[in-house]
């Protein structure tokens, strides 16, 4: 986590705002709204009464409702169910059933192209959300794809680039995709490269299938048995917390068997790696369960809000872990020396020390360690790809959510991200704010959006957009002549979970994103209600339409 980068990572299409047009896209209804994709000329977002009650199944409502507006969607004349893959059917906590898929080309994925689609109990489709990439027909991609470079070769390119020997951490398994960029299509291998040593790295390469060229590549990076106690141990800025242990053969263990299937926290002693083993180190053990040392502050602290952000997403969503299925939480303390920065690396958080004048242990900010968690609850949902106006949303939200847990736990809150561990010698110093963005030379209108190529197309720095749109939404005020009725934070986060893991697709723009807030708060509190024109006037004042 550098300055003004609290690290996790997840293509975007790119940065283009939308259009809303109301139309009769569905027959006998003119109430149906569109929001345009302007560089896919295609809908990104389409809500109303999409189609007649039906008793079919979602998936074949949702597929009927594609097969039915091809032209619109601009969709190649095979049926829909070819051109659509079904990821999951779940319903959500308003009686809804939500379908999610990725798009298919001829059996094979199209790199960042899922969408998302929401089904009432009545069997009407009455959302559509997630842009699909348009005439793919007509982008001089044949039926099937021609393999002139075997997968070896690919890994080989993308090792090459690297330019170092990385100690990876899981086999490679190269994948055939279609990877879009503007006007052109390409059959590609995906190929991730997940790795600690010489330092971490979460890199997806895609290579040309038929050239060998590096199309694109980022790094992706987020950044016992026994019996159950209850030890005490002093965090990082020197406050008591009691922590859930383990009993086992005399010793006690950072491990709490009290939520989902576990809390685990390591201790990597300064090393990157261990010449026996890898992450995620070894439990973290004491002998007496009370662990107030200043080595053991760390520990305490990556064990003891790793806890609280799962209680935070538990008691006010229902969600059990980050993937919803009780997955264990893992975390390792230590990580090299000085090391200033905290990642999630797609299966686990990694805290380093810091250096003392940077940062101090980074597991001391609650709202450090609940932003890399969420980034693990937006892989497992909307899986907003790392990348331009896709990975700004996914900073956001981990921003959003980073900050509701240290509310909720009431921790020295505020809306500032990183203060507790940032420069610990300098007063009034933070990575990012979400009330005041420019503050630390982050946009807070769309209007002044960063357009380059680094930082993976301004993830962290255009994050700034949205964060003062959400804290408008929360607090309220008034910004570019735009007056907001705050809403509270609570409201807020039950918008924002709900368009995360409902509305939001890989590929979201912020345009798109604006869409999926009203119609979650649409579904929430009614068309009508304050909240929803709340949330209009939020992203008006930072000028997303």
């Amino acid at each position: 986590m550098k300055k003004k980068k609290l690290i996790s990572m997840s293509l975007s299409v790119g940065l283009f705002s939308g259009m809303v047009v109301t139309s009769s896209f569905a027959a006998g209804n003119d109430d149906s709204i569109i929001h345009m994709n302007k560089s896919m000329g295609t809908p990104e977002f389409v809500s109303g009464q999409l189609s007649p009650p039906s008793n079919e199944s979602a998936e074949s409502i949702v597929l009927s409702y594609l097969e039915n507006h091809k032209k619109t969607f601009k969709l190649t004349d095979e049926k829909a169910n070819q051109q659509f893959k079904i990821l999951s059917v779940e319903n959500d906590n308003l009686g809804n059933t939500v379908v999610k898929f990725q798009q298919m080309y001829h059996g094979i994925s199209v790199w960042g192209s899922t969408q998302s689609a929401v089904v009432s109990k009545d069997g009407i489709l009455i959302a559509l959300s997630g842009s699909v990439v348009a005439d793919l027909d007509r982008k001089y991609l044949k039926k099937k794809a021609k393999k002139l470079l075997n997968e070896e070769r690919a890994i080989s390119i993308a090792i090459n680039d690297l330019d170092i020997n990385p100690e990876l951490e899981k086999d490679i398994q190269p994948e055939m995709v279609v990877y879009t960029e503007g006007n052109k299509a390409t059959y590609a291998y995906f190929i991730n490269l997940n790795y600690l040593e010489p330092a971490p790295g979460n890199w997806n390469y895609f290579i040309d299938a038929s050239s060998g060229e590096i199309v694109n590549k980022y790094n992706d990076m987020h950044e016992v048995n026994g019996t159950n106690q209850i030890g005490t141990g002093i965090g990082v800025l020197g406050d008591s917390k009691p922590l859930n242990t383990t009993l086992s053969n005399g010793s006690y263990y950072l491990q709490d068997n009290t939520r989902g299937n576990g809390i685990f926290t390591y201790n990597m002693n300064n090393r990157t790696f261990f010449p026996q083993f890898f992450l995620p180190g070894t439990l973290w053990s004491d002998s007496d369960n009370v662990l107030n040392n200043t080595y053991d502050a760390p520990a305490v602290d990556a064990h003891y809000f790793a806890g609280v952000t799962y209680d935070y997403y538990k008691n006010n969503f229902n969600r059990n872990s980050y993937d919803n299925q009780g997955a264990a939480l893992k975390s390792s303390v230590h990580y090299s020396s000085g090391y200033n920065n905290a990642f999630w690396n797609g299966s686990q958080m990694v805290y380093g020390d810091g250096d003392g004048s940077t940062f101090a242990p980074l597991s001391g900010g609650i709202d450090v360690v609940a932003h890399e968690l969420t980034h693990a609850v937006t892989d497992f949902t909307s899986d907003l790809v790392y990348q331009n106006e896709s990975g700004a949303l996914n900073e956001a939200i981990s921003d959003i959510f980073g900050t509701l847990v240290e509310y909720e736990a009431g921790i020295n809150p505020d809306f500032e991200i990183g203060e507790d561990i940032y420069t610990p010698g300098t007063s009034g110093d933070a990575l990012r704010s979400m009330s005041n963005p420019a503050k630390f030379g982050d946009p807070d209108h769309y209007s002044k959006r960063y357009t380059g190529t680094g930082d993976n197309g301004g993830v962290h720095t255009n994050s700034g957009i949205i964060n003062k749109q959400a804290y408008l939404l929360s607090e309220g005020g008034s910004h570019f002549g735009v007056t907001v009725p705050g809403i509270g934070r609570k409201k807020l986060g039950d918008i924002y979970y709900r368009m995360n893991t409902v509305y939001l697709t890989a590929s979201s723009t912020f345009s798109q994103a604006r869409a999926a807030a009203v119609q979650s708060a649409t579904d929430l509190y009614g068309s009508n209600s304050t909240e929803v024109n709340a949330v209009k006037l939020s992203f008006d004042a930072v000028g997303i339409n």
